[in-house]
């Protein structure tokens, strides 16, 4: 199996003026960040960075970066076991797998950190690929905000919440008269009706 032209590790101070390189064009189209089209490098750092509980980079073996993204909790307190991430890939880089491996790679990082579930709040609708791209890796759109994101060039557009489990739900089965029966996980169920077909 052929290694991949690039490597994921942890993004250090040092590397931030050739990451905002990478983040600064994505922020200034406005088409996919509702951030200001006009951020400053030290106001997106604070975001992409300092706000953040681990910021990665994907380089090639130049050690050119070729995307970012960074991984927090969706909500403090009792939401924290549900993350939320942002990608952002080179323009000179795109159409090489680096988003869809910086998703797998974020999705590893998550489970590792414990959380249970991953939820990007704000998809822009228009941003067909990347909705396309969430939705191959397992997301689904739990929710549509109307006319939520303003488009620079096509104006008042919805954006969507999207979602997706990283652990598997533990269910409860209750009879008629709602009192426990079970507990029991999907797959669980599958190798018992799987058990009963034998029979």
């Amino acid at each position: 199996m052929p290694s991949s032209p690039f490597q994921i590790r942890p993004l250090f101070d040092a590397d931030w003026p050739a990451t905002w390189a990478v983040v600064e064009p994505a922020f200034r189209r406005g088409d996919t960040y509702p951030y200001p089209r006009d951020i400053t490098s030290e106001a997106a750092y604070e975001i992409w960075v300092a706000g953040a509980a681990k910021t990665f980079v994907a380089e090639d073996k130049t050690g050119t970066i070729l995307g970012t993204y960074y991984l927090k909790p969706n909500q403090p307190g009792q939401g924290s076991h549900v993350c939320n991430c942002g990608y952002i890939v080179a323009n000179s880089a795109r159409g090489m797998g680096v988003a869809s491996q910086m998703c797998e790679h974020s999705q590893q990082e998550a489970r590792q950190d414990g959380y249970r579930a991953m939820q990007f709040n704000f998809v822009v609708s228009t941003n067909a690929a990347a909705v396309r791209l969430w939705e191959k890796l397992g997301f689904n759109i739990v929710g549509t905000l109307p006319e939520a994101f303003h488009h620079p060039e096509k104006g008042y557009v919805d954006a969507y919440v999207m979602h997706k489990k990283l652990v598997n739900s533990q269910w409860t089965v209750r009879d008629q008269r709602g009192r426990q029966w079970l507990p029991f996980r999907f797959s669980s169920l599958a190798k018992s009706l799987s058990d009963l077909l034998r029979h």
